[in-house]
Order: structure tokens, then C-alpha cells, then sequence
């Protein structure tokens, strides 16, 4: 991204049954091993609870009596494979269970960030178009080729609409971030376009939840991980003997609290420094999980100032608008739509372009540092200090590091296998708000935040 690319195309769902069903062949082999180190992580069991609702909603979807979406928790890469293992194997062997009979596949369409592509490559475009995808930049306030495509499949496509409201990993299994009102917004629309074709169809939205947990809680190897992050912090001579303690947690815990204030100390002073940026004093009552909590607060907000400083963007809006808001500018300036074709510029020309591409990747860096914190609270390990919270911890903290000490994207270690559990919810019925939403514009801003609050109420409920 640090150089000039000519504007990011939409990339039209173009399902291929066949694409489709090697992939679900590939699916539990991808989930075990994760292309990552074999034998060593992955996940090698899925559960599932609650499967009956998906199976009578594809039943009556299928029957024509009804439209649904998915809303399903996103707090790791791996959600959208066990999606894919919840819809090729435990809908169609729970259907065969009960004797309902189901066309095949079971399979829904899916809404995915445009930027996953530039980070994959282009090659991943191509599958998802197969599969049944759709591309959304986040950052535009609105993205009408996308929201167009995505409304035609809401009332005419083979399948239902799956959607991460939360609009990206958080890392954290246990904590559901904040979700965006797009999801309601669509269900509230393909209602409206059921009305206006005369349909009467009823539109559902089912709140799926996904947890994760270790087979057998690996301590010893998230004792290493956090002397590697402290090694590779500048801290030293604070690795503890794990197996000499019966609570691996009470252990850790402390290095843990140290690292997350040393990277703090480095950060307030970099910024402090190359930025001439000032950070307002903590209150020096507060115990250390509440100081390390207000301290990042306001990490984050004068790194994500020093970019909006550069693009000249306002500091509003929550910590995620923020980010979405610096990705679509920074975006704008690597891939140019304002250039038809970068060939036709002069040497000059081009020159420049690569100029501003540079600098706006370098800026973009801030915001991403920042994006990975969004839902870190400095106080999540100590309330519940489990296996599961404290890897996922680390690897934010080993994500942080590993952006700042190289420009790839981070590939975090396998610490131990795991186990995921997926939870249907009860489907959220959309059709009986209807008449509250088309009574006036006022009423239906309301109407899409109800909404919204009640997706969130269900996915933290299923956690």
C-alpha cells in the first residue's frame, strides 16, 4: 500500500456451486491446521446449539414463506470457517435428524470488508465472488453499489444475507463490540422491498455467537509468548518459574500488567516526542488496572490524532468511526479514483502520486495500531483471568509489536488447540417494526438504533 494503485473495482457475487463444494470438502482440514504450524494449534472440535432454528428458517426459506439475515459474533479470523462448518455440516445432519428435507446447499451469501483483498491478495477476491460475496468499504458513508447489490440478494437471492455487525475482529471472545446500525438498516430495507413487489414474506435476523476454548489450557506456552513480548519490549529480568506455581494466573498476571505499562511508557513517549503531543496526568488513586485503562483512552486518541492531523479530518465520533473515517481518506490517496489511468500520467506525475501513497500508507500505520485496542478495557484478564483471556491478550500485544517492528501483516502463533462453540439464537423478527420504521424519518432512525441495541442484548447474551 505504499505505493499509488489505480481505484479499488467492485467485485460482483458470482456464486459457483462447484467453487462452493470443494471448499466445504477443505473446511475441517483448513480449521484443524489453519495453513499455520500443523499438529500444534487449529481447532478440532466445532459445536453447535440452538441448530434447530437455522433448520426450520431454511425450510421456510426455502418455501418461499420467508427471509432472514445473519448476524453472527466476529472476534477472530477463524468465525467465518466455522460459519462455513455450521451451514455444510451441522444444518443439513441436524435437518436429516428431525426428517426435514432440505435443498442443497445450505449456504448463505456474505458481506466482507474490500480491504480483506488488499491484504490477501486477489486471489481472494475471486473465491469469495464464487461463494457468494460481497464486498462493502467500510469507510464510505455510503457505499451504494454495494448496499444496491446487497438489497437485490436480500429479497431475490438463493440463499439468506450473513453480516458481522460488529464490522471487524475485536479479539476478544468475550466482550461484543459496539455494533454498526448497517445490519438493522438492511433489514429494515428488505422489508420496505418486499412491500413495494407485494410480497409478503416475513424478514428475520438470527444472532449467532462463537466462543472459543483450549482443549487443554497451554500456560507453558503463553508464559513463552509473554517472555518473548517482553524480550522483544526491553523488559528484562522479570521471567517467573510457571511450574513451580499451582496458579499459572496469579503468576502471570503481574508481567503482564508490567509489559502492558512499559509499552505504554514507550508509546506516550514517542509520541510525546516526535509528535509534540502532551497527555493530560492520571489520577494517581486509581488502582492499576483503572490507570492503565485511562492511559491507553488516551493513547489511542492522540495516535489516531496525529493522522487526522495530517488528512485534515475532525476528531469525532467513537474510536471506531475514527478509524473507518482515516481508512476510506488514507484509501482515497493509494487508490486513486480521480486518476482514470495511471499509465497517461507523466514521470512527474506519477512521481508525486507515489509520494502521497507513501506518506498516506505511513499515516494509516497509526490508525492501525489503533484498531487493534478498540475493545482492550485493562481490565478484562484480571475480572476473569482464564487461558482464553490471557492468549488473547497476547496477541494483540504481539500483533502491536509485530506492526511496529515490520511492515507484513502479522502471523500470530498457534498456542494449543481449541474447541468452538457455536450458538443459534432466537431470530429477531424485523416485519412487526415495520410500521414504527415508515412512520416518519425521526421514527426510523429510532427504529434501526432499537433495533441494533436488541442485535447487540442477543450476541452478548450468547456469549
Amino acid at each position: 500500500m505504499s505505493h499509488v494503485h489505480p481505484r479499488l473495482k467492485f467485485i460482483p457475487q458470482q456464486f459457483n456451486v462447484w467453487v462452493l463444494k470443494l471448499v466445504h470438502t477443505f473446511v475441517p482440514a483448513i480449521l484443524r491446521f489453519r495453513l499455520q504450524r500443523w499438529l500444534v494449534g487449529g481447532i478440532v472440535r466445532v459445536e453447535a446449539e440452538g441448530v434447530e432454528e437455522l433448520v426450520e428458517l431454511y425450510q421456510q426459506f426455502q418455501a418461499g414463506k420467508l427471509r432472514f439475515l445473519i448476524a453472527f459474533r466476529h472476534a477472530e479470523v477463524e468465525d467465518p470457517l466455522c460459519m462455513l462448518h455450521l451451514m455444510s455440516r451441522c444444518v443439513p445432519q441436524t435437518a436429516r435428524q428431525q426428517g426435514v428435507i432440505l435443498q442443497s446447499p445450505i449456504h448463505t451469501h456474505f458481506i466482507y470488508d474490500r480491504g480483506m483483498t488488499i491484504w490477501a491478495g486477489n486471489w481472494l477476491g475471486w473465491l469469495f465472488s464464487r461463494g457468494g460475496g460481497l464486498p462493502i468499504h467500510r469507510g464510505k458513508p455510503l457505499d451504494r453499489t454495494a448496499l444496491r447489490a446487497a438489497r437485490e440478494l436480500l429479497i431475490n437471492g438463493k440463499f439468506p444475507l450473513t453480516v458481522a455487525p460488529e464490522g471487524g475482529t475485536n479479539g476478544h471472545g468475550e466482550i461484543v463490540s459496539v455494533l454498526e446500525p448497517g445490519l438493522a438498516q438492511l433489514g429494515f430495507w428488505c422489508v420496505e422491498d418486499l412491500h413495494k413487489a407485494n410480497r409478503t414474506e416475513a424478514v428475520y435476523i438470527v444472532p449467532i455467537g462463537i466462543r472459543y476454548y483450549f482443549v487443554t489450557p497451554p500456560w507453558q506456552k503463553i508464559e513463552k509468548l509473554l517472555s518473548q513480548l517482553e524480550d522483544k519490549s526491553g523488559l528484562s529480568g522479570s521471567h517467573s518459574a510457571l511450574n513451580q506455581s499451582k496458579n499459572p494466573a496469579y503468576v502471570l498476571y503481574p508481567r503482564l500488567l508490567r509489559l502492558g505499562e512499559h509499552l505504554l511508557t514507550q508509546m506516550e513517549d514517542f509520541y510525546r516526542r516526535f509528535y509534540r503531543l502532551d497527555f493530560p496526568p492520571i489520577n494517581a488513586s486509581l488502582d492499576p488496572n483503572h490507570r492503565l485503562a485511562e492511559r491507553l483512552q488516551n493513547l489511542l486518541d492522540k495516535a489516531l490524532k496525529v493522522a487526522e492531523d495530517y488528512f485534515g479530518l475532525p476528531s469525532q465520533g467513537t474510536i471506531v468511526d475514527r478509524c473507518r473515517r482515516l481508512e476510506e481518506v488514507g484509501w482515497n490517496r493509494i487508490y486513486r479514483e480521480d486518476i482514470e489511468d495511471l499509465r497517461d500520467l507523466s514521470a512527474l506525475q506519477s512521481g508525486l502520486a507515489e509520494w502521497v501513497a507513501e506518506e498516506a500508507d505511513l499515516r494509516l500505520k497509526h490508525m492501525r495500531l489503533v484498531e487493534s485496542f478498540v475493545a482492550v478495557t485493562g481490565s478484562y484478564v484480571k475480572e476473569k483471568p482464564t487461558a482464553e483471556r490471557f492468549a488473547e491478550t497476547l496477541s494483540i500485544l504481539y500483533d502491536c509489536l509485530s506492526r511496529i517492528e515490520s511492515d507484513r501483516i502479522p502471523r500470530r502463533p498457534q498456542l494449543g488447540k481449541r474447541r468452538v462453540k457455536l450458538t443459534v439464537g432466537k431470530p429477531i423478527l424485523v416485519s412487526d417494526r415495520w410500521l414504527v420504521y415508515h412512520s416518519s424519518r425521526k421514527s426510523a432512525k429510532q427504529a434501526v438504533q432499537q433495533l441494533t441495541e436488541d442485535i447487540q442484548g442477543a450476541l452478548e447474551a450468547l456469549i
